[in-house]
C-alpha cells in the first residue's frame, strides 16, 4: 500500500472513531485496531494523537465541497433553497442514526473547550468555511432581501440553528427539536424577503 493510501486510511479511521466515541475516548489502540496497522505505520505519519486530530480537521476543512456541499446541493439551483437542502442533509443524518448524530466539528469544538491554538484555528476554519458557503447562497439571492441585510450574520445564525438543532435532537432523541429550529429560520428568511417585496 502506498504511503499516501496508508495516511488516508488512518485519517478516515480517526474521523469515524472521533465521531463515534469522541476525541478523548479514542485511543491509539482503537485506531490501530480499526486500520489493522502497526504502531510504526501510524507514528510514521502522526507522531502524536494531536497531529492526527489536526489532520482530521484539515481533511474536513479541505473536503467541504466534496463531502458536504455537492451532495446537499445536487439538482437544486435556487440559492436560498440550497441553504435548506444543506440543513435537510443534517436532518437525514439525524434520522439515519436514530437521533444520535452529532456534527463532527461541533462535537469536537464542545469536547475540546481548552483546545490549543493550532486545534482551535482549524476548528474555526471549518466553521468559517461552512458559514462562507451559506453566505454565498444568500448573497446570490441578494435581490430578495432588504438592502443592507447582513449576510455574514445571517449565515452565522444559520450555523447556530444547525448546531443547536443537532445538539437538541441528539439530547432529546427527537428530530422535532431540529425541525422547529429550521422552521424558525425559514420564517425569519420569509419575513425578510416579504419586507423586500413590499418595499
Amino acid at each position: 500500500m502506498a504511503p499516501k493510501d496508508t495516511r488516508s486510511k488512518i485519517i478516515e479511521a480517526a474521523m469515524e472513531l472521533f465521531c463515534a466515541k469522541g476525541y478523548g475516548s479514542t485511543s491509539i489502540a482503537d485506531i490501530l485496531s480499526r486500520t489493522q496497522l502497526n504502531s510504526g505505520s501510524l507514528y510514521h505519519f502522526f507522531p502524536g494523537k494531536q497531529d492526527l486530530l489536526l489532520a482530521v480537521l484539515e481533511s474536513y476543512r479541505d473536503g467541504i465541497e466534496q463531502m458536504l456541499l455537492t451532495p446537499a446541493w445536487s439538482g437544486e439551483p435556487d440559492p436560498v433553497e440550497r441553504v435548506f437542502k444543506l440543513l435537510a442533509l443534517y436532518r437525514g443524518l439525524i434520522l439515519q442514526t436514530e437521533c444520535t448524530y452529532g456534527c463532527p466539528i461541533g462535537s469536537l469544538a464542545l469536547e475540546l473547550h481548552e483546545a490549543d491554538p493550532a486545534v482551535r484555528e482549524r476548528l474555526a476554519q471549518n466553521f468559517a468555511n461552512w458559514v462562507a458557503a451559506v453566505r454565498r447562497c444568500f448573497e446570490a439571492a441578494a435581490d430578495r432581501f432588504p438592502p443592507g441585510t447582513d449576510f455574514q450574520a445571517l449565515a452565522e445564525f444559520t450555523l447556530t440553528v444547525m448546531e443547536g438543532g443537532v445538539m437538541q435532537a441528539r439530547t432529546h432523541r427527537d428530530v422535532g427539536y431540529f425541525d422547529r429550529n429550521v422552521e424558525q429560520l425559514r420564517a425569519h428568511i420569509d419575513l425578510l424577503t416579504r419586507v423586500r417585496a413590499a418595499a
